[in-house]
């Protein structure tokens, strides 16, 4: 972890929680003044530490009702291959997230789709843009937990 004091560590916190807070609200729950905790958020977010601010939304009420994860398994390892495959996976916005991972599968995805039919679009688009080993999905039941706040240690110095 980078030089984080306690108190960075308490913003940092606060705004993973809500990012809308006033500063502050945010000030008086770290011990600050206004001014000083402001010139800290903004030491954070110029330090790359804190790197944006959003608005989180229910998939389903946005039409996103299905949540797929998706291992690839790659043709080679190539870094025309590797190049390639994020060009195609960056512009497929159904695609939220990816991962180069070890183990079995080489790549790991993180789909947000409507429903089947538009996932077996999907799956298609994908496999007729770049050449793949093996495609195994595991479409989610139910979503238990999600979090967007790391466990920052808001406890000790």
């Amino acid at each position: 972890m980078d030089d984080l004091d306690l108190i960075d560590r308490k913003i940092i916190a606060e705004l993973m929680r809500d990012a809308t807070l006033p500063v502050a609200q945010i000030a008086d729950r770290v011990g600050l003044s206004q001014t000083p905790c402001w010139k800290r958020i903004q030491k954070l977010e110029a330090n790359g530490i804190l790197t944006g601010r959003v608005a989180l939304a229910d998939p389903n009420r946005l039409g996103f009702g299905l949540t797929v994860f998706v291992g690839i398994e790659a043709p080679d390892h190539s870094t025309e291959w590797r190049e390639n495959f994020e060009n195609v996976t960056t512009n497929i916005p159904e695609i939220m997230e990816v991962y180069r991972m070890a183990g079995e599968m080489d790549y790991l995805l993180r789909v947000a789709i409507p429903d089947i039919r538009s996932f077996d679009g999907l799956y298609k688009r994908l496999t007729d843009a770049v050449p793949i080993k093996n495609v195994t999905s595991h479409f989610a039941m139910e979503r238990m937990k999600f979090t967007t706040a790391y466990p920052v240690n808001t406890r000790d110095r």
